[in-house]
């Protein structure tokens, strides 16, 4: 029997396979426009693996999870994560997650959620934020840490997306070099983050979501938390992971 986890989240949608505990399988797909389009193709690309409704339970979570017509349950994304990430890393500390239109800090002990906090009102400090500062830049989010790395120190000061970017063109329109800009982007997005988890404080973090593989985001906010950030690349699929977790309960 096989365990599905569908993570729908707003920008990405993740899905993890578990058989006997284990992850046998991951996808990753562009959410779109439609929830339920992206699930339908969920379901008939597992479907070719012979994974199907005959040999499979599958729990639904993210934005879109009420999208999933087969899902035999849903779950709420921070009790998916929690789960998740007590399977990827097993040990206390805070989950960051910096997904596309949200960021979320989730207190772990002993597998258990002590206490979470959401940054859900503005896009700052979030996987959008820098969609929008690439595009704008001409670059790709790995050419936007690689070009950072290099860049002198700049400061962005404007809290609101829109207005951001307005300040990225006018500093684009007197010659700034991109590498300083990408820096000054990356640290935007440091400084919000730890503003939010300075909440959900601990000896050690997690990141999961799509920076998990941003080698230079993990360095910058370990500095910045002045304490250890770990992360993996499965970590991409904490949610999907820990709705697969659950699904082995029905």
């Amino acid at each position: 029997m096989y365990q599905v986890g569908i993570d729908i989240g707003s920008s990405a949608t993740k899905v993890a396979v578990l058989e006997d505990s284990k992850v046998v399988k991951t996808l990753l797909l562009d959410s779109g426009f439609s929830s339920r389009k992206v699930a339908d193709k969920i379901y008939t690309m597992l479907e070719e693996d012979g994974i199907t409704k005959e040999n499979s339970k599958y729990v639904a979570t993210g934005y879109g999870r009420i999208s999933v017509p087969y899902a035999d349950d849903v779950v709420t994304e921070i009790t998916c994560h929690g789960k998740g990430a007590q399977y990827l890393f097993d040990e206390d500390g805070t989950i960051i997650d910096i997904g596309g239109q949200d960021t979320k800090g989730i207190s772990l002990k002993k597998g258990r959620i002590m206490k979470f906090i959401m940054n859900d009102k503005c896009s700052a400090g979030t996987g959008k934020f820098i969609e929008v500062m690439t595009n704008r830049l001409g670059l790709t989010q790995d050419e936007l840490s690689d070009l950072a790395r290099k860049g002198n120190p700049i400061t962005i000061s404007s809290m609101c997306t829109v207005f951001a970017e307005s300040e990225v063109i006018s500093l684009i329109g007197k010659g700034t070099p991109r590498e300083d800009i990408a820096h000054g982007v990356i640290e935007s997005v440091v400084t919000k983050v730890v503003q939010l988890i300075a909440q959900v404080p601990a000896d050690k973090y997690f990141l999961t979501g799509g920076f998990c593989e941003d080698d230079y985001m993990v360095e910058r906010l370990s500095k910045a938390l002045k304490a250890p950030v770990e992360s993996k690349p499965l970590a991409r699929y904490a949610g999907a992971i820990g709705a697969a977790i659950l699904a082995e309960k029905l």
